[in-house]
């Protein structure tokens, strides 16, 4: 079923853990053309023909009629202009009646993938480095083709059971009294809660693996502390090191050769939040397992969770850039600047962060082999997170820690999870994470999610109630906002009761979505996915692009717009719809195969069931992930003539914890008090 053909040299990347031979020539049906440097793939398409993966990418589920780009990319705004955002995930699935076929360019360089912008009905996908394996799977089944192709990929990464709680988040929490203040208005109030993120605030100048002694004087003492109120501590972790031989990261790095090399052997430097770093040359397995070996203090200090950023890596200056920034600023000074001069301005200081000289500026040392980094710029992030994860199971093999990321590429998803990025408070956004989810699930990110009510500007009430709405149905459920933003923990608003219930929601869901997560790992079935997937006989199904399926069993459908009352759902067939307030308050109909208006106030979520299906839900107050993990009763919600419902389980905390299955039905460690089944 899985075909491979290279061209050019490609590289190891560790995106693929099946050996698969490459066939020679090239593949039937598809256009090569080599460009020297760069090789092109052109395939024709009809206009059935729809597209979907690429992970994380802007428009819809169906990536049909727009030019995305493979270059990881610190972008702030992601607008629907934009080619490429912060992870780089070469598959795409195209699929005709009857016919699917997927696609992988493992190639960690630059990428232009044009799906009928230029052409219609045209696919041109462009390696401008022309080092590529690429693989081919077809099958008539979108399904079977997304499982064939998690089996060349490797299983996801799987969190601990604590992870998929709802976690806390801000840029700006000052120290250990604004942490604890967080806490405790969460404990008191009753929102649950698992887990607080800590931004670059917590550091000492901004520098990787420190604590501030000013406002974070005893860390150990303040994570079990939180720990006593099931609270883990989860800061972050930036990718370069400060150019300060009194900083221990850099010294050591310095003394063991860690960091990446401009060719003519020199060091590169660059400048990210301390001011001018270097890299760790993370495509290196010594260079790479050093690096891994730095979380161990914040380890033994009790932290079991973190999330790596700036990995693109994210550049603001260099110091060969700078210079060059400077001298055209000074050639302009004093000047009556015109129009042209004014954009030279503009550019000289516009051009500094992330130039594109910068990156082919320095040099990887992949165990013997030097390779200039704009040819692999893409698995960059990827490195980080693999050292990361080596590094805590270093510390403790059988440990699961909590690890998400924002670069990426396919492979690090065996590592640790990711988060979408810095996106906005703005709808469209909100309606963006939700169109994200099945190209994600697609390439193997199975635990990810996006900041919940947007991690820039303001926010509002009415959009953080509905973002959690979503965010209830997604693995990593993170509220998150950036520094000078208005503050968006749910105490800070006057619906914070009606959050709160919401919130709960998604602990009663928890049992669920962790068994449904412990499955699509196992079997490489997506955890999300387009209705097309389902329902391909259903044109008007296939076309939709505000509506996921949840697993086989499940839709959502959440409502995106501001001041709406409810959302137009177009159900493909009869589904069971469960109107959520709260853990304590639900009810559910059956509805039509159909278009339907669908009424759903602001403290409401929706969830449709499938004809045959139901699923467990926890219906009584919980604190933490702590009040789920024995002696749970559980409601079921769906059809009575469905099928017991098959949980998975396991410990939550182990690598080697064994997965045990039980069944579910009435009378049967469930019960239907809540009249929930139809």
């Amino acid at each position: 079923m899985i075909r491979r053909y290279d061209y050019g040299t490609p590289l190891l990347t560790d995106a693929v853990v099946l050996s698969v031979e490459p066939e020679k020539g090239n593949p039937g049906g598809i256009t090569v053309e080599d460009l020297k440097p760069g090789i092109r793939f052109t395939l024709p398409m009809t206009e059935e023909t729809q597209l979907f993966g690429l992970g994380q990418a802007v428009r819809g589920i169906d990536k049909r009629g727009h030019i995305y780009r493979s270059w990881n990319t610190d972008d702030v705004l992601h607008t629907e202009n934009k080619a490429a955002l912060y992870g780089s995930h070469n598959f795409l699935l195209i699929v005709n009646p009857g016919d699917t076929l997927g696609l992988f360019l493992d190639d960690p360089g630059d990428i232009r993938w044009d799906l009928g912008a230029t052409e219609e009905n045209q696919i041109v996908i462009t390696s401008l480095g022309g080092d590529v394996s690429l693989y081919l799977i077809q099958d008539r089944d979108p399904l079977t083709v997304c499982r064939a192709f998690r089996g060349l990929i490797g299983k996801s990464y799987i969190p601990p059971f604590w992870a998929f709680g709802y976690i806390q988040s801000r840029w700006g929490y000052a120290g250990e009294e604004d942490i604890t203040k967080v806490v405790t208005e969460h404990r008191q109030k009753h929102i649950p809660m698992d887990g607080i993120c800590l931004d670059i605030d917590y550091m000492d100048r901004f520098r990787d693996f420190t604590w501030n002694p000013k406002t974070v004087p005893d860390p150990a003492g303040m994570v079990k502390r939180l720990r006593e109120k099931n609270v883990h501590v989860i800061p972050i972790i930036d990718a370069g090191i400060p150019v300060d031989e009194n900083d221990p990261a850099c010294a050591d790095g310095l003394k063991n050769d860690t960091f990446v090399h401009r060719e003519d052997g020199s060091l590169f430097q660059a400048a990210v939040w301390p001011g001018l770093c270097y890299f760790t040359d993370y495509l290196n397995t010594r260079c790479r397992n050093w690096f891994g070996d730095l979380y161990r203090p914040m380890l033994e200090a009790g932290v079991d969770g973190f999330w790596n950023d700036m990995n693109e890596p994210s550049l603001f200056y260099s110091r060969d850039g700078l210079e060059a920034a400077w001298k055209e600023i000074d050639s302009l000074k004093d000047r009556n600047l015109g129009q042209s001069e004014f954009w030279a301005l503009k550019r000289a200081v516009d051009s500094l962060a992330n130039n594109p000289e910068d990156y082919r500026a320095f040099w990887h040392d992949m165990d013997g082999q030097k390779v200039r980094h704009d040819r692999v710029h893409n698995l960059y992030g990827a490195g980080m997170t693999k050292a990361a994860m080596d590094g805590m199971h270093r510390f403790d093999p059988d440990r699961r820690f909590l690890l998400f990321t924002r670069s990426s590429y396919i492979g690090s998803h065996r590592y640790g999870g990711i988060w979408t990025g810095d996106n906005c408070a703005w709808w469209s956004h909100l309606k963006l994470n939700l169109q994200m989810l099945p190209g994600l699930s697609m390439c193997g990110y199975l635990f990810s999610g996006a900041d919940l009510g947007g991690f820039n500007n303001d926010t509002t009430g009415d959009l953080v109630l509905r973002w959690l709405e979503l965010g209830i149905f997604v693995p990593l459920m993170r509220n998150h906002a950036a520094l000078g933003t208005r503050e968006k923990d749910i105490c800070r608003f006057s619906r914070w009761k009606d959050m709160r219930n919401i919130v709960t929601l998604r602990y009663a869901l928890l049992p669920f979505l962790y068994s449904e997560f412990l499955k699509a790992v196992d079997s490489g079935t997506p955890l999300f996915m387009p209705l097309a997937f389902l329902y391909p006989g259903d044109t008007v199904a296939c076309h939709t692009q505000d509506q996921v399926m949840l697993t086989e069993q499940c839709m959502i459908a959440p409502v995106y717009e501001q001041n709406a009352v409810g959302r137009h759902v177009y159900l493909p067939e009869d589904m069971l719809m469960l109107r959520m307030r709260s853990c304590t308050d639900m009810d559910a109909c059956v509805m039509e195969k159909g278009a339907h208006f669908v009424p759903c106030a602001l403290n409401e979520a929706l969830l449709f069931i499938r004809k045959g299906y139901q699923i467990p839900l926890v219906m009584h107050d919980v604190e933490s992930t702590v009040d789920l993990r024995a002696g749970l009763s559980f409601t079921m919600a769906g059809w009575k003539d469905a099928q017991p419902y098959e949980l998975w389980e396991d410990d939550g905390e182990h690598v080697s914890a064994p997965v045990i299955s039980r069944t579910l039905a009435p009378g049967r460690g469930a019960d239907n008090r809540s009249g929930l089944l139809r």
